[in-house]
């Protein structure tokens, strides 16, 4: 039964981080996606989220708290690297790839997103995991 769980876990994961990716690069792509007054952050939560998946599926079967901490660190960790300015990493920046992964510029709103988006893949794996040993199908997804 552990063994399905884990197996359910994973396959959970890799379909929410493709979700995320999916939708994250459509709210880039088509901006009237989500609705204007939030801007650019839909997309950065759900590169958080993305992140949260991506340490949830190689640290299969630990708690929620280890992805989540993972994930927030990774995305601070990134936010702040945008304080760092020099030629090298701004030709990289300058790509569609280096955006997408490093940004561009600080940002105290990026961190709020990045928050929201690893909020939400926490409230959707407990959400999920209850469900799921409620109605006795854990491990059958």
């Amino acid at each position: 039964m552990v063994a399905q769980i884990k197996g359910y876990q994973r396959r959970a994961y890799a379909i929410a981080f493709l979700g995320a990716v999916v939708v994250g690069l459509a709210s880039r792509q088509y901006p009237g996606l989500f609705p204007q007054v939030l801007g650019k952050y839909p997309g950065d939560a759900l590169w958080a989220l993305m992140v949260f998946c991506g340490w949830g599926f190689v640290l299969n079967g630990r708690s929620t708290v280890k992805p989540a901490a993972y994930a927030l660190a990774t995305s601070y960790a990134d936010e702040l690297s945008q304080l760092y300015q020099t030629n090298w990493i701004n030709a990289i920046r300058s790509t569609t790839v280096g955006h997408l992964i490093l940004g561009s510029t600080f940002s105290w709103f990026d961190i709020l997103a990045y928050t929201v988006g690893v909020g939400v893949g926490v409230v959707g794996k407990e959400a999920t995991e209850r469900v799921w040993s409620w109605s006795g199908n854990a491990g059958h997804l």
